[in-house]
């Protein structure tokens, strides 16, 4: 490769937006593209409550209930690179209508599902969609608004609703759940979750051409042989990851091993074909300027710290506080709140302060955020747990507002911090023909990166969580006998009350990790994130740093 600059003055022309276009319609174009990503980024928790009336809907065992989750996830993350590179070569208009049109039909499928398979193949179907749509919408941000306040304002809005998704989503799947029609036509309330999809996509994909102006279409061909590497390898990475997560196969287990051993085995045989091909799929020069790669390898740690947060803390309510799922939901608005907030900040500071400062700051505060929540009760004493218990209690009482509140508003305004600064820094000064690509490179490390942490954690914190349950139940049959519990149930109580104090331990620990893990993603944004607040209000390379 003889060009490792990020953009040559020519392609950012071509890209740049001709003239200004009317603040109403860039206003209508934020609005669609917002909404595109809310709807790719909330169906990855969006069904997470109704997952139990799904399984006796459907008759799906618990061990294949979690596929509804992870088989999204495994699509979407998987052919991201795919949508991004579609987006370069087709028009990122075209491929982001294209793609909410395929999430529609797929969330169609997805509610009128009549078995397991069904259901099964629309979430992977919908991960396609998202794969499309989602990368094009983030490139969209860069070809519709002109570069300075009004792009940084566009790239908070779409950086909250990146961040906010995952929240609304419990939220919107508790309420949705409840419910028991769709236009007059009786379904099972579940379905709602999917049929929710239906109309929003359809509408998104017929306004596109009335508020969004089509991309510079890039000549080239489709890299076939890097598509079909680079995605198996991923889709190969992520599934052994969450397979690694599982209790029921854990680390050691021969088909984690065989699948994270062929995923890196295709992932270097993708890197070795881009080196090859005239127009590679994921051109490796994107990596070539130190703040990006430092902001790539950023933003496949921070999110990985949030969303496993997101499954400890959700699971930690409703298994050890008793909480309700829909109590549970309405719990995490806070965290939308400050994530608007800490965007909002972040998108006025980075026109006059440097991007580490800002994006290093909000690592930092998710980073406290973290501890806090790792001070949750845990190391629950035998004899309060069954008593409790067989009071019909929960094992803990949770105060909201001095355990949980204080730092989900605190993680969320440092998530918001961050993911503005990143986000910029991420796609700016990328080739014209490259930004669509960079847009999926982006992506594709919170997905990936999203996994990696969650894999990781539920690991850790499974392994403290065995630990615990040995040592705990020989106590907590002790106390059943001193607490007189009868025999026909003293076994269960037991049994219950072992995995909740287990269960407490293994997510506090959780959340300790996850606060190192972050700590790690603020060094790199410290060190290795120097692009200049003044560089980003330009289209052209003046002033980049390519390392």
């Amino acid at each position: 490769m003889t060009d490792l600059s990020p953009t040559s003055p020519a392609s950012a022309q071509d890209e740049a937006p001709a003239s200004p276009a009317p603040a109403r319609r860039l206003g209508w174009a934020l609005v669609l593209i917002s909404v595109a990503q809310l709807m790719v980024v909330l169906d990855a928790t969006i069904a997470n409550i109704a997952l139990p009336y799904i399984g006796a809907d459907l008759d799906i065992d618990s061990a294949n209930l979690s596929w509804i989750v992870t088989g999204y996830a495994l699509a979407f993350g998987g052919l991201l690179l795919l949508g991004g590179r579609l987006g370069d070569l087709l028009g990122r208009r075209n491929v982001l209508m294209a793609g909410l049109v395929v999430f529609a039909i797929a969330s169609l499928l997805g509610g009128f599902a009549t078995n397991e398979a069904l259901l099964l193949g629309a979430r992977g179907l919908q991960g396609l969609g998202a794969a499309l749509a989602s990368p094009a919408a983030l490139a969209l941000i860069t070809t519709t608004f002109p570069a300075g306040p009004a792009r940084n304002r566009a790239f908070a809005i779409y950086a909250a609703m990146s961040g906010i998704g995952a929240a609304f989503g419990l939220i919107l799947g508790g309420w949705l759940t409840g419910h028991d029609s769709f236009f007059g036509v009786d379904v099972e309330g579940w379905r709602m979750t999917f049929l929710i999809n239906v109309p929003i996509g359809i509408v998104a994909a017929l306004l596109a051409p009335r508020v969004l102006p089509e991309s510079v279409r890039h000549p080239g061909r489709l890299d076939v042989p890097g598509a079909v590497t680079g995605t198996l390898g991923l889709l190969a990475v992520v599934f052994g990851l969450t397979r690694a997560g599982e209790e029921a196969h854990g680390w050691g287990d021969t088909g984690t091993i065989a699948a994270l051993a062929a995923g890196v085995a295709l992932l270097v045989t993708f890197v070795v074909i881009e080196t090859r091909v005239t127009d590679p799929l994921m051109p490796l020069r994107i990596f070539a300027h130190r703040a990006r790669a430092a902001s790539f390898v950023a933003m496949m740690m921070v999110p990985a710290a949030m969303f496993a947060m997101f499954f400890f803390l959700s699971l930690y309510v409703q298994n050890v506080g008793g909480w309700e799922p829909l109590h549970t939901g309405f719990a995490f608005l806070p965290f939308s709140v400050g994530m608007i907030a800490g965007a909002t900040l972040s998108s006025n500071l980075v026109n006059r302060i440097d991007p580490r400062f800002i994006a290093g700051t909000g690592t930092i505060l998710a980073a406290i955020a973290l501890l806090g929540f790792s001070r949750l009760p845990s190391g629950l004493a035998a004899g309060d747990l069954v008593s409790s218990l067989a009071s019909g209690g929960s094992a803990v009482d949770i105060q909201y507002a001095t355990s949980l509140l204080p730092f989900l508003l605190l993680m969320s305004f440092g998530m918001g911090l961050t993911f503005v600064p990143l986000t910029l820094t991420a796609v700016h000064h990328v080739r014209a023909e490259d930004s669509g690509i960079g847009s999926g490179v982006l992506n594709t490390m919170q997905q990936v990166g999203g996994a990696l942490g969650l894999a990781t954690l539920a690991t850790v914190a499974s392994h403290v969580a065995n630990n615990r349950a040995e040592t705990l139940a020989p106590q907590l049959g002790q106390a059943a006998q001193s607490a007189q519990v009868p025999a026909d149930q003293a076994e269960g109580l037991v049994s219950g009350a072992a995995y909740l104090g287990a269960f407490a331990d293994g997510s506090t620990t959780a959340f300790l990790v996850g606060a190192g893990l972050i700590l790690v993603g603020s060094v790199v944004i410290w060190l290795f994130l120097d692009v200049k607040h003044t560089e980003l209000a330009t289209d052209g390379p003046e002033g980049v740093h390519v390392g």
